[in-house]
């Protein structure tokens, strides 16, 4: 059996820059904060997706929401889209939950093509409503009609540069179970 190399965070930097900066004006980037995506403006001649504390999951999550923004919410910061943040009543969970479906299977791919471990995100860290059993069973099945249909160009091409990084041949349905 192959054995896996887990590409570091500074790797996923440099990857990201090189495949997106010349046809997407995008690198990727380690914030300190709450990560954000930064369209560019009159002090930056790139557009960001800015990361959390240079934690890697953050980088693949924060990844995941670029590849499905189309062109005109890539102008916008965040993508146009509202955040609620911590302490989200289960309605407004329910309503996170609903937008996190494709991003959170996009990240897991990503995840399992570089070799790391993927987690479920209810990002809602002072509630005790994680994430449901309906949702991950939804990321589940995006995942599985991602592999079989095929994927969005963006997404594609990352997951490629992955697994030749990673040392891992290619995707399977069977690398993925709840």
């Amino acid at each position: 059996m192959k054995e896996i190399n887990k590409p570091s965070v500074d790797e996923l930097i440099e990857l990201f820059n090189r495949l997106f900066l010349p046809d997407y004006n995008t690198v990727l980037v380690r914030g300190d904060d709450e990560p954000v995506y930064l369209p560019e403006d009159d002090q930056n001649p790139h557009n960001r997706v800015v990361f959390a504390h240079g934690f890697y999951a953050s980088a693949l999550h924060e990844i995941a929401h670029w590849c499905v923004a189309g062109a005109e919410r890539r102008k916008l910061v965040d993508f146009g889209y509202w955040y609620k943040p911590d302490g989200r009543t289960a309605q407004e969970q329910a309503e996170f939950e609903k937008v996190e479906i494709k991003p959170q299977a996009y990240e897991w791919i990503m995840s399992v093509a570089s070799g790391h471990k993927f987690h479920f995100s209810a990002d809602n860290l002072s509630s005790d409503l994680g994430a449901s059993d309906q949702f991950k069973e939804n990321v589940y099945a995006t995942v599985q009609q991602l592999l079989e249909k095929g994927m969005p160009d963006r997404l594609t091409q990352l997951v490629k540069v992955l697994l030749q990084t990673s040392g891992k041949e290619k995707l399977s349905a069977g690398d993925f179970a709840l």
